[in-house]
């Protein structure tokens, strides 16, 4: 049986070889391209030029940090100090752990704005731009 539709009077039989649906994938999925595979798109356009080399500088190179102490925690004799916006947020627990002389088993809890433990890789500035 076939299912092509039988011709009207007056069309000839032959009909155009049917071509793809524009809006059907292929079977194989697409694999994301660098930049450099890319022949499409050989540079960043510039507005994403700037945006990209504008979000990783901080709006201070150096932030104030000030430290509280919570309960039972000793209170230091300088609360504020300044830390670069580049460093990671260990630098700032193993400045406190020095100055409050801790031993290494002991333990240690910061939070920021009283409210979250950042990680140890976290970049400082990048806390101060969420605070």
């Amino acid at each position: 049986m076939d299912p092509s539709p039988s011709p009207v009077e007056g069309q000839s039989q032959a009909s155009p070889a049917a071509s793809p649906i524009p809006d059907r994938r292929s079977p194989s999925p697409e694999l994301p391209l660098t930049m450099t595979a890319s022949a499409i798109l050989s540079s960043l356009p510039r507005d994403a030029t700037s945006a990209l080399a504008a979000a990783g500088q901080f709006s201070q190179e150096k932030i104030l940090v000030r430290f509280k102490p919570v309960g039972s925690a000793p209170s230091l004799s300088r609360e504020i100090c300044k830390i670069s916006a580049a460093q990671k947020f260990e630098a700032v627990v193993a400045y406190l752990r020095r100055v409050l002389k801790v031993k290494d088993t002991d333990s240690v809890f910061l939070y920021v704005n009283s409210a979250f433990a950042p990680s140890l890789d976290e970049i400082v500035g990048n806390l101060h731009r969420v605070s």
